[in-house]
Order: C-alpha cells, then sequence, then structure tokens
C-alpha cells in the first residue's frame, strides 16, 4: 500500500481548490453585470450633442418617486430617483425630450423609460431629480413645453480641404452671339 500524503499537502491542495472555485465564480458573476460606462479616452475632450426639435406638446408635467424607488419601469430599467429620466404615454423608449418650466423658463433633458401619466390632462411624468432640476418639487404640477429630440451628428474635424479655385485663361469664355 503506496503512503498516504501528507496532511499538510492535502490542506494546500484543498485551499487551491477552493480558491479556484472562488476565482471562477467571479468571472461568472462578472459577466453577468451591465454594460459599462462610456469612457472618455484622456486627452480627448467629450462631444457635445447638438439636437433639433422634431415636435412639440404642450401640457401639465408632474413628478414621481417614493413609492416608485427601486422598481421596475415600464422599459424594464429600475427607477432610480436621480436618474434624469421620465414617463410618456407613447413616446419610443429612449426618446430624448427637453422639458421647459414654462413658469421659470428652466430646462432638462431627459430619456423616456416609462409609460404615463395617467391623470386626465398630464403630459409628461418627470424622476424626482429631473423635477428637481427645473425647480417644480414644491409646485408638484406645473405647465410645460415638451420638445421631442432628435441628435445631429457633429463633425468632429473642419474640412481642411482647399476650395478648388477656377483656372483663369487669356481666352475669351463662350458666350452667344448677338
Amino acid at each position: 500500500m503506496p503512503p498516504s500524503p501528507p496532511r499538510k499537502l492535502n490542506s494546500y491542495f484543498n485551499l487551491f481548490v477552493l480558491l479556484l472555485l472562488a476565482h471562477a465564480s467571479l468571472l461568472i458573476l462578472s459577466s453577468c453585470s451591465t454594460a459599462p460606462k462610456k469612457i472618455i479616452p484622456v486627452g480627448q475632450p467629450p462631444k457635445e450633442k447638438i439636437y433639433e426639435t422634431i415636435r412639440t406638446e404642450r401640457g401639465i408635467a408632474s413628478f414621481y418617486s417614493g413609492r416608485w424607488i427601486g422598481r421596475k419601469t415600464a422599459s424594464g430599467e429600475i427607477y432610480r430617483a436621480t436618474d434624469i429620466t421620465a414617463a410618456h404615454k407613447s413616446l419610443p423608449f429612449g426618446t430624448i425630450a427637453r422639458v421647459t418650466n414654462l413658469r421659470n423658463g428652466k430646462s432638462v433633458i431627459v430619456r423616456i423609460n416609462n409609460r404615463g401619466p395617467f391623470v386626465k390632462g398630464r403630459i409628461i411624468d418627470l424622476s424626482l431629480e429631473a423635477a428637481r432640476r427645473i425647480e417644480m418639487i414644491s409646485a408638484g404640477i406645473v405647465p410645460v413645453k415638451l420638445e421631442v429630440l432628435r441628435e445631429i451628428p457633429v463633425i468632429s474635424k473642419p474640412n481642411l480641404q482647399k476650395p478648388k479655385s477656377k483656372k483663369t485663361s487669356n481666352t475669351p469664355s463662350h458666350s452667344p452671339q448677338t
């Protein structure tokens, strides 16, 4: 009968297997995480987004918070009061809109990620942070202008080509004879 391995070696092997399993578990769990945030490489300025208005609505805005925090929105995202999002009855999820408080002129650009409001006369429900930015928290509801926006691509480099100059010649141009 062969001699059994020393206990110390056996415990090192068990520790190695345990660490290997833990590492594999972390790799599997990290692959299930959400998409990373966009990182701007050092030395490159962030690109400013320019929008054009493609549709406008006027009506009453409200905001939602409290019991909705941490719940799934209609788009499947988790509602966070600190996100700058909104609910609209019919705009597609992901639509970008500018909401302007008509009482003070302050505006905020939001992303539609939920459905609502389901109260007659209201056109949009803002997240708590979006409502804070247009200073409507104390009022609760305010008249707003809602502008549906479309991003306009920005050319990052100016056109560096020199305009083609017309060659001048001493020959007369062709013109109809009179």
